[in-house]
């Protein structure tokens, strides 16, 4: 006994979900008419056509979707990955928002996927020991690696680094950061 085939059903399977949800204009162009759509409205029409032993779907891959999508793997892992640091360092939900365009709702289920406490209160100041020793090595660096106070990301690397190796939260090294840019302590 012939089985039906996978296609067929796959493509009734998602029309059928795509009209009980009002969204039937994804189907335009793509050889369903308005009078298969409407044959569809009836379940032994659905049934046979999803039951058919004869292939009336025809696949086809376009080429540069697919490979754009594979080229961009690494950089949504990278961005991933980024996020996940900026977190676990104690980044700010302003931060996220600000650099990865998160609402406080996606940085708060992240910060949950990551088994991280919730944040509450304000951050923490520094002491006056730890500010020189953040602007020692901020501004070393700084100048070391000729990084523009302007270039966000390199300023933003750069913070994570610091509060790694100092073992303080990312959002107060990077509001540290901010602070002396303003004022102009280049």
């Amino acid at each position: 006994m012939a089985v039906p085939h996978p296609l067929n059903e796959a493509v009734i399977q998602q029309a059928m979900h795509d009209m009980r949800n009002g969204q039937l204009g994804r189907w335009e162009g793509t050889g369903f008419t308005a009078d298969i759509l409407d044959a569809l409205k009836h379940p032994q029409n659905a049934v046979a056509l999803a039951h058919a032993r004869v292939p009336w779907v025809r696949c086809q891959i376009n080429r540069d979707v697919v490979l754009r999508t594979l080229n961009r793997v690494p950089d949504i892992q990278k961005e991933i990955d980024a996020i996940d640091r900026m977190l676990r360092l104690g980044a700010s939900t302003e931060m996220l928002g600000e650099f990865h365009g998160l609402s406080h709702q996606e940085v708060a289920r992240r910060r949950a996927i990551l088994a991280l406490p919730d944040r509450k209160g304000r951050w923490p100041v520094l002491t006056e020991e730890q500010d020189t020793e953040l602007w020692q090595g901020w501004s070393q660096a700084r100048l070391e690696r000729a990084i523009d106070p302007e270039d966000d990301a390199a300023m933003l690397e750069l913070a994570m680094e610091l509060a790694e190796t100092r073992q303080l939260p990312l959002a107060v090294v990077w509001s540290a950061i901010q602070d002396w840019i303003d004022q102009g302590l280049l």
